[in-house]
Parts: structure tokens; sequence; C-alpha cells
């Protein structure tokens, strides 16, 4: 610690770990942090894909990385707070391995369909699943997800069952609904955002308390029936244990400056998401409630992987 206090942090690139494939919410979000933070902060950060597992060997790679303040890497609750539950071996305990540095934004599950789609509304997306049980499809960018339990949950709140389709990311679950081969993607908006824009994906809801910013004529689930409805997703900067807290402190005050900047708020909101500001202990506390939180859920949808 009294070799950082010697110098002006960071002397050097530094890596953020995205444990995800390029083009979905958290690949956009951390490209969009890493950009905007380098022109404002005059830092190099280099985004390092590192997909695969639901986002778990990306988060792996950054608890075992050195806790210099030169890897980072962008969080999500799928992997945070989720894949400890879900895992039955996984090689990391986020709330000891890792520590939280900064939220950048927050972001409802999207519920949607393709422009071609046979279901207009959410309605008759129920209408069909009672017709006939398991037979309306959802595709999700991974089993054991936040978007997939919210799939879950969803099905519990209308009585009716629906058949997950689990992919590896959320540009694949995209594709194959586009295509017409599932029939509804949840997802979370930054990554549906574009094809929603272009007219190929219709929106049918949204899973947060209240509309999104980014697409305010769009109902949340709650509105249109199932009240007290609600499930959103974070993303944030964690770094490993024993990260130097002045570190923690420089990155997560640059980052709280830059979501501070109209031009980043419109950046975020026109991905869909809203941008989040915290404290290290404000997010910390956010991270270790819903880590405890999330536990009854994940038991109670029956999800695993070994």
């Amino acid at each position: 610690m009294a070799a950082f206090a010697q110098q002006t942090y960071p002397t050097k690139p530094v890596r953020m770990i995205v444990p995800f494939p390029p083009g979905g919410g958290t690949d956009i979000l951390a490209r969009l942090v890493a950009s905007k933070l380098g022109e404002s902060a005059k830092w190099t950060i280099v985004a390092d894909n590192r997909a695969g597992a639901g986002g778990t060997i990306g988060i792996a790679e950054a608890a075992k990385s050195a806790p210099t303040g030169y890897d980072m890497v962008m969080g999500q609750k799928d992997n945070m707070v989720v894949a400890p539950w879900l895992y039955k071996h996984l090689s990391y305990d986020p709330t000891r391995d890792l520590v939280a540095v900064a939220s950048v934004a927050y972001t409802p599950v999207i519920i949607a369909t393709g422009a071609n789609s046979r279901f207009k509304t959410l309605a008759d997306v129920v209408s069909a699943a009672r017709a006939a049980p398991n037979g309306v499809t959802y595709g999700s960018p991974g089993n054991g997800t936040t978007i997939h339990l919210a799939g879950d949950l969803f099905g519990k709140a209308a009585k009716v069952e629906l058949r997950h389709v689990p992919y590896k990311g959320s540009g694949p679950a995209l594709m194959d609904v586009l295509a017409g081969n599932v029939d509804l993607l949840m997802s979370s908006v930054p990554s549906a955002m574009n094809q929603i824009k272009a007219g190929k994906l219709r929106p049918l809801a949204v899973t947060s308390a209240v509309r999104s910013s980014s697409l305010p004529d769009v109902p949340t689930v709650a509105e249109l029936g199932y009240k007290g409805f609600d499930v959103s997703t974070w993303y944030g900067i964690f770094m490993p244990a024993r990260t130097p807290a002045e570190v923690v402190e420089t990155v997560n005050r640059k980052i709280n400056e830059l979501l501070a900047t109209p031009e980043m708020k419109a950046a975020i909101q026109a991905q869909g998401a809203e941008p989040l500001p915290m404290t290290p202990q404000q997010f910390s506390t956010v991270f270790q409630d819903d880590y405890r939180k999330w536990e009854a859920i994940v038991k109670a949808s029956g999800a695993t992987i070994e």
C-alpha cells in the first residue's frame, strides 16, 4: 500500500475482464466504461473477454489475479450472486475472493419476441401457455442466470409452464428468437436494444418495478396484472480481495465522476440501462444482501449445474 501512495495510479494498462462473449449486455457496458474512462481519466483499460460457464470463468480469473489494482472484472448479479448457489463446484467465493469497487448500472429483464411472432402482448403468451403447458419456449443467456430465473419466476406468477431453452450468452438466444426457432427472448435490455430499435424484436414487458426510461412505452409485468413482480440485474466493477483501499477508492471516484456526466448517462440509457453510482461500501451492501436473498430463489427454482 505504501508503494501505491508514492506513485500515481495507474502507471500501466489495466485489464478489464469481461466474463461473457462480445455483444451481450455485460460486454457492451464493460467496453463503454473502458472507453469513456480512458477518455476522461486518461487511463488505458484493455477489455479481455473470458467467456464460459455462465460468466464464472471470467470471475474466477479475476478472483485468482494478484491484488495489485491492475485486474478488474465487470461482474453482475448472475455470476456474483446466483452462480454460487447454482454451481456445485465453483472455484471462487465472491464474498471472500473479490471486493466490490464501483456500481455501474442496472437494467430490468425484458420479455420480447420476434417482430413476426404470433404474440402481440404478454397476455397472448399466457393464454398460449395455458392452452399448451411447456409449449411456449423462451431463450436465455444460460441455465441459472438471473434472466433464466426471471422467466421461471414469471411462470410461477402467471401459473403457467414455460419451457426454458438455455444458450451460451444473449447473442445466440437473440438470433434464434429472430429466426423463429424460439418463441420468446428473456434478456437484459442492453443485449436486445439494437434489435428493438431496428424493429426486428417486439418488446412485451420489462420485469422491473418501474418502466425503463429507454423503453417508456413498454409496460412492466406488474402493470399487466402481476402485482409486486420485480426482477432486475446490476453491473459493477470488482477487484481481487486485498486490493489496496487507495486503489478501490480511486477507481470508484473516477467511475462515479464518469457516471455523472451527461454524455455517459445518455450512452448507458441508450443501451437500455440506468446509471447506478454508489460508494464501495454501498455497493458492497447491495451485493451482500442480494447474495443472501438469491439463495432461496435458486433453490426454489430447482436449477443446478454440476
